[in-house]
């Protein structure tokens, strides 16, 4: 039987400086054709359901058809409230600077992340997309995050954007408030780290590898 995923994205727009963001759109296109060539049933989800604001930035430059051509899955996600985690056999969290504002405090999205791992799927992030592992307590009351090792986009990168300020908080420093154990390599550069059954890639760059790691947790 088809393995069943659920993607889920941001809704949020734009920064506190009016610059436009939302989900980074090769942290899902790499991962929806990926999981595509496995033959997964794939769902797309976000906190309002509707049209994903794509971050114009992950736009430029030489950007493959088959990469754009996945846009056509954002213009009509369902309802994150409309899911159940017993209908999926894991769940993958793409980046992208939107998901620092609408993915951290969204009960649903952390109900749907708890009980897919604790029924032992996999969980999995890229990017910012880690965010939305901040707020998910585990049913003994601990962060999910705690004690893990983890990777997510750096307070250094986040420098580079020259965005931090505009953050909510700085995403690898709140995971590591958490009882995380983030690992980093350098700036821009590839990097995965599975914990169980669960996977965090840094930045763009470990998209792929990240998505690469989680078929493989979830033929395991």
């Amino acid at each position: 039987m088809s393995k069943r995923i659920l993607m889920v994205l941001t809704n949020h727009s734009e920064l506190p400086n009016g610059k436009k963001t939302g989900v980074w759109l090769s942290e899902f296109g790499e991962a929806f054709l990926a999981f595509q060539k496995e033959g997964y049933d794939v769902t797309v989800a976000s906190p309002q359901g509707g049209e994903i604001p794509i971050d114009p930035t992950s736009l430029e430059g030489d950007v493959p058809e088959e990469m754009l051509a996945t846009k056509e899955h954002l213009q009509n996600t369902e309802h994150i409230n409309d899911q159940n985690p017993e209908d999926f056999d894991g769940i993958f969290l793409p980046g992208g600077h939107g998901t620092m504002f609408d993915l951290p405090d969204n009960t649903k999205l952390q109900e749907l992340i708890r009980s897919i791992y604790e029924a032992d799927k996999p969980v999995a992030a890229v990017c910012h997309g880690p965010a939305g592992l901040v707020g998910v307590k585990l049913s003994n009351g601990d962060p999910l995050v705690k004690g893990k090792k983890v990777s997510a986009f750096t307070d250094a990168e986040e420098q580079d954007t020259g965005l931090q300020d505009d953050m909510p908080f700085l995403l690898a420093s709140k995971l590591e408030e958490l009882g995380a154990h983030h690992e980093a390599a350098a700036n821009w550069s590839e990097k995965v780290v599975r914990d169980g059954l669960l996977i965090t890639g840094q930045n763009p760059q470990s998209t792929e590898a990240v998505a690469h790691a989680f078929i493989d947790t979830l033929k395991e």
